[in-house]
């Protein structure tokens, strides 16, 4: 009998102040509002569980972004399982280092530097478009690793989740189906909201995007 396909589940952390007035956050270190606790909470009820979409049983690794906002939510997540599944935390999957922009809001950006493009330009001080590359490729090998043994040899567990950021997680999914990292400008990733990513025709070498901004609070207002 085949295996079933080894998914990658994406998650954003939740809404924190920075997210919802724009401000470029990569090092700092802030909370989840309380919004944004109490979305993660609601989405943790129907996510995370025995027989729900992350099954801890089926969950090989959880990387976590070591910034407060990210660590959060993956608690919240899963801290109601009577065990928590295995998890790294680690700088890997931190945000895009905004150097000397970061708490800058994209308008203050560009009155400093008008024409700036994060996705062509990268950051001063920071992180530039080659290094985020680098970063986030680096990730993706070793998420495939983990599919791969999976697959192919029966090891491990069928899952991977990471619980990152709004700029990774859209280089993510843009590496993830081998497109240049400046496409990740054409996803939008919601606070709390998950990505799912896969492959088609079972085959490892067809990278897919199954689905974006799952369980995402969308404000209205």
């Amino acid at each position: 009998m085949s295996r079933p396909m080894p998914r990658l589940f994406l998650i954003r952390h939740g809404e924190t102040e920075w997210s919802v007035n724009g401000c470029q956050t990569g090092r700092t270190d802030i909370p989840l509002t309380e919004r944004g606790e109490s979305a993660t909470r609601s989405s943790a009820e129907v996510l995370v569980g025995e027989g729900k979409v992350i099954d801890p049983s089926n969950v090989c690794t959880v990387y976590v972004s070591p910034r407060k906002r990210a660590h959060r939510t993956f608690h919240l997540l899963f801290d109601h399982l009577p065990e928590l599944p295995r998890h790294v935390i680690t700088e890997e999957v931190r945000e895009w280092d905004y150097g000397e922009y970061e708490g800058l809001l994209s308008s203050e950006i560009r009155e400093k530097n008008p024409g700036w493009d994060i996705w062509r330009d990268g950051c001063p001080g920071g992180e530039s478009v080659e290094e985020m590359c680098f970063r986030v490729d680096t990730v993706i090998r070793k998420v495939r690793e983990d599919h791969r043994q999976w697959l192919e040899e029966g090891k491990g567990r069928r899952d991977v989740v990471i619980v990152a950021h709004g700029h990774f997680n859209r280089v993510f999914i843009a590496r993830w189906n081998e497109f240049p990292l400046a496409h990740g400008t054409h996803f939008n990733v919601e606070p709390a909201g998950m990505a799912v990513l896969g492959y088609n025709h079972r085959n490892l070498a067809e990278p897919a995007l199954n689905a974006l901004n799952l369980y995402a609070a969308i404000r209205t207002d």
